[in-house]
């Protein structure tokens, strides 16, 4: 089969769907809008109020390429296949069509000479073997057959591998169908199937048929009045497959960056080698890093939530390339390689390939820095340790917690001593350091609407959203109309936002832009939202960035004379709900960014 590059692999998509009457959404942003969770992780996820009922302004088929980030994988990137973030290819029915269409479209794409052309031998597929309560889904298995997949291909799986539900036990929930692809090795067992991990099966798309709902955690399944499709493709797997490569590392994406690396280091990338896992690790992590950067509503290195993700995926590709002998801001021209090959899609990249940069390199001479200090307090902490001696876990892990110091150096470190390091002890703290930052992330992102508890809540966050927007207006007009939004976080108890501004805010600054809030608050002033063209928006004086981020159709939220942004919602219903508006403080967020926090009282 010719080599076929991820690039290729999203023309074809785009054109795919098209040709099916759907209409493309473009990726959302990689920090959900509600702050639910701490990334986007799914294509799906976006679309969640959608496939709950809300009418979609682009109507009832979608499809779209989302950059994803997950963080549970972090310590497996190395191996062939794990990254941090990804590109899902998705396509939804949003109570239009459902299995047949679904089932049958997935096969053409696969198997049609016009697309993929994949042979259908080389392709098994599993259903819902059935339960209890939901029967065996014969429906989807008959419509693979008619497709002309194979009996035998056709698998049956349980709820743990053939069941998707939206998390909890409660909401949205339904049978999928798993496409698997023959990679060509041989078969484990004369039981080799799906569901074995011997590499001869990998899984390349799932179909989730949005059937039933539950109300509540062990309650009844019912059936959904209006029957979803959610799709997903992952563009590193698919591409690594079809081009027979024994990792997704191989991939176009990571020619160039590893092409450099190797310059740099004088070694030659090989998974065979000890250096591989390195290679991988920095490509991956900066690729990562470079998106979090150069996202519309960017991340930037810090101590805590999304800040803290892109600080430790820097400060892990710096310690690889210490590995590989890499001065670590020769990095830099790794970071570089990813602008250039993403930008065509990504135009906000060309804006912001300079922030990019900085930031990255602020990050990299931080850490160095903080290294410096690690060293000097792992020659205190080891003085009185003589060779044959064990640093203990506690003082290993507080290396790691204060200055960085990733546990691989300080092994090394402890090598070159005759130390020995007790690496259950700080796995123990650092199991702890984890439970605790997924306890405080919950905390801290349970602020989202989608996750709101109580209606009380919901209001509470309506009034901060809606806060946020006066606010943006107000900075607006008293510092200049170059400010524009860079990031915003709300929970219940405040708002946080970031907004482009060269210089930090006076006293009198402030005091101006919270009189100007709250005079439109005192003003009582409608809230009122409308579906518009991009280009209706822009005529109608709506604030936004006006590029990639948007469909066809926006809502546009005006607050009478005072306020009109593009945005997803919600909103209070007049401003005069919102009560009094008082900032508590302003500060850096990074270079050519500003960072306030407010409340409502």
């Amino acid at each position: 089969m010719e080599k076929i590059t991820g690039k290729t692999l999203m023309r074809k998509w785009k054109e795919f769907w098209l040709s099916k009457d759907h209409k493309e959404i473009v990726g959302a942003s990689l920090i959900p809008a509600d702050n639910s969770v701490l990334f986007t992780t799914a294509g799906m996820q976006p679309l969640i109020p959608y496939l709950s009922g809300k009418p979609h302004p682009l109507g009832k088929r979608l499809f779209d390429i989302q950059p994803c980030l997950r963080t549970n994988d972090i310590e497996e990137v190395g191996d062939n296949r794990h990254h941090t973030m990804f590109f899902m290819l998705g396509n939804w029915s949003i109570g239009d069509y459902f299995k047949k269409e679904a089932i049958s479209w997935s096969y053409e794409y696969l198997t049609s000479p016009q697309w993929l052309n994949i042979p259908k031998e080389r392709l098994a597929v599993t259903v819902f073997a059935g339960d209890d309560v939901v029967p065996r889904d014969e429906v989807s298995a008959k419509i693979w057959q008619d497709c002309g997949i194979d009996k035998s291909h056709i698998f049956y799986f349980p709820k743990k591998d053939n069941w998707w539900e939206i998390g909890g036990g409660v909401g949205l929930c339904g049978p999928d169908t798993e496409i698997f692809y023959d990679t060509g090795k041989p078969a484990c067992s004369e039981h080799c199937d799906p569901s074995c991990d011997c590499g001869k099966w990998v899984e390349i798309w799932n179909n989730v048929f949005m059937e039933f709902n539950v109300e509540t955690k062990g309650g009844p399944v019912t059936k959904l009045p209006q029957q979803n499709v959610d799709t997903g493709m992952g563009l590193e797997r698919i591409e690594c497959v079809l081009n027979g490569y024994d990792s997704t590392f191989r991939n176009e994406c990571f020619v160039e960056p590893i092409k450099t690396l190797e310059r740099l280091s004088n070694k030659n990338f090989d998974f065979e080698n000890e250096y591989g896992r390195n290679f991988c690790i920095i490509c991956d992590h900066l690729r990562a890093a470079v998106f979090l950067l150069g996202d519309l509503q960017p991340t930037t290195p810090s101590n805590v939530g999304q800040g803290y993700v892109l600080r430790r995926l820097i400060r892990r590709a710096v310690n690889c390339a210490r590995k590989l002998g890499i001065p670590a801001l020769n990095l830099i021209e790794v970071v570089e390689n990813y602008v250039e090959y993403y930008k065509e899609d990504f135009s906000n990249f060309v804006k912001v390939e300079q922030f990019i940069i900085d930031e990255i390199k602020n990050e990299i001479e931080k850490f160095e820095h903080a290294i410096e200090g690690g060293i000097k307090e792992f020659n205190a902490s080891t003085k009185d340790l003589k060779a044959g001696d064990t640093l203990d876990g506690k003082t290993a892990f507080r290396l790691f917690d204060t200055f960085g110091f990733p546990l691989d150096l300080t092994i090394d470190l402890a090598h070159e001593k005759g130390i020995k390091v007790d690496k259950e002890g700080f796995d123990k703290f650092y199991a702890e350091h984890q439970q605790q930052s997924r306890d405080n992330s919950g905390a801290m992102f349970k602020g989202g609407v989608a996750e709101a508890k109580s209606d009380e809540e919901k209001a509470i966050l309506r009034k901060l959203h809606s806060a946020t927007h006066l606010m943006l207006a107000a900075l607006r007009r008293v510092v200049g109309d170059y400010v524009e939004q860079r990031g915003s976080n709300i929970t219940t108890e405040r708002l946080r936002f970031d907004f482009t501004c060269d210089h930090k805010l006076s006293p009198e600054e402030l005091k101006q832009v919270e009189d100007l809030v709250n005079d439109a608050i005192k003003r009582d002033l409608p809230i009122t939202c409308e579906e518009m063209t991009v280009e209706e928006a822009k005529k109608s004086g709506a604030i936004g960035i006006f590029n990639d981020k948007y469909g066809e159709k926006v809502t546009v939220y005006t607050m009478g004379d005072f306020s009109k942004e593009i945005c997803g919602g919600p909103h209070a219903s007049h401003t005069g709900e919102l009560g009094t508006f008082k900032i508590l403080k302003e500060e850096s967020s990074s270079s050519g960014v500003r960072r306030i926090k407010a409340v409502l009282n």
